[in-house]
């Protein structure tokens, strides 16, 4: 029987999946250490036909009840006054953008100091490393070459015969080793692991809604899953939510159970928000669920994260 999900629970594992130390005390990179050269040669290897598929959500300019804040789009220079007085004859449009990228609208990464438990991130630093200047400690910078390796989706509406998951559906570990079974792999050392909700095939059926709001919900991770994914030595996890199920269980100290135990304990960086339609129809067309991954954030110094677009290469 499986245990029962409590504030002791998802304590007790978190000390059990720490990896901190595990790369030395100034490590800041965590997990994406898994990712060795060799690793990212034998994910290239997996490219057969080259075709490429975005992962990311479009720039989220539209107000909607899980985008609260847009993201800013604004013309600095449109095409109805394209001339530039100081360089005669020269015609060119220019643009502005800005974003909070955080949150439920935006595919995006988390760096390692995003998420705090008891004042200290990912390898015991403490949350004054992060200051009103940015973070001198676990920034996105420790992606700063980018993530590639070897992408692994597992689709779980696919796993359970469903377009999506129900907004209440706690995704078990079983599930998810079902779903390998399913789909004939294993996630394994230095992967990054996608899990497919069908979040974005509800919303273009029924809609937006508010993951956190009256009514609402979103599907996600049991915090049971947490061994699995520290037994695996993922390097990334990715969703087409936040990875952790909302709303939460309701436990004291453990809000987002699968953020703080993935980047705090075990230095695991989360992609949120990701679309994952197109892959997932890549993917069944070939009967093949892993690809070459690429990630790119942006190198923002001190940054709690950045905007991406993952493009999975087949």
């Amino acid at each position: 029987m499986a245990e029962e999900v409590t504030s002791e629970y998802v304590g007790r594992v978190f000390e059990q999946v720490k990896n901190w130390g595990k790369w030395g005390a100034d490590d800041q990179r965590g997990a994406l250490n898994y990712i060795t050269d060799e690793i990212r040669a034998s994910a290239a290897s997996l490219i057969q036909d080259g075709a490429c598929v975005s992962c990311a959500l479009d720039f989220p300019v539209e107000p909607s009840p899980n985008n609260p804040h847009p993201a800013q789009h604004m013309m600095v220079v449109a095409g109805d006054a394209c001339c530039d007085p100081r360089a005669p004859g020269l015609e060119m449009t220019m643009d502005f953008i800005g974003i909070a990228f955080h949150g439920m609208a935006s595919s995006h990464i988390d760096a390692l100091c995003h998420v705090l438990v008891d004042g200290k991130m990912y390898n015991g630093f403490p949350a004054g490393e992060v200051l009103s200047t940015g973070a001198r400690k676990g920034s996105v910078m420790a992606a700063s070459d980018g993530i590639t390796s070897r992408g692994v989706l597992l689709d779980i509406p696919r796993l359970r015969g469903k377009p999506w998951c129900d907004v209440t559906d706690r995704i078990q570990p079983e599930d998810l080793e079902a779903a390998e079974r399913e789909q004939g792999l294993e996630v394994r050392e230095g992967d990054i692991l996608l899990i497919g909700t069908g979040r974005h095939a509800r919303q273009d059926e029924l809609g937006p809604w508010q993951p956190m709001g009256e009514g609402g919900g979103l599907a996600g991770l049991d915090p049971r899953c947490i061994p699995f994914l520290h037994e695996r030595r993922i390097a990334v996890l990715g969703s087409d939510g936040i990875q952790d199920a909302m709303p939460g269980y309701g436990l004291e100290d453990w809000a987002v159970p699968i953020h703080q135990c993935c980047l705090v304990a075990m230095g695991v960086h989360l992609l949120d928000n990701l679309d994952l339609r197109a892959l997932s129809a890549a993917c069944a067309e070939r009967n093949r669920w892993e690809f070459f991954l690429s990630v790119s954030p942006l190198r923002v110094a001190g940054g709690t994260g950045s905007p991406i677009n993952p493009i999975a290469t087949f």
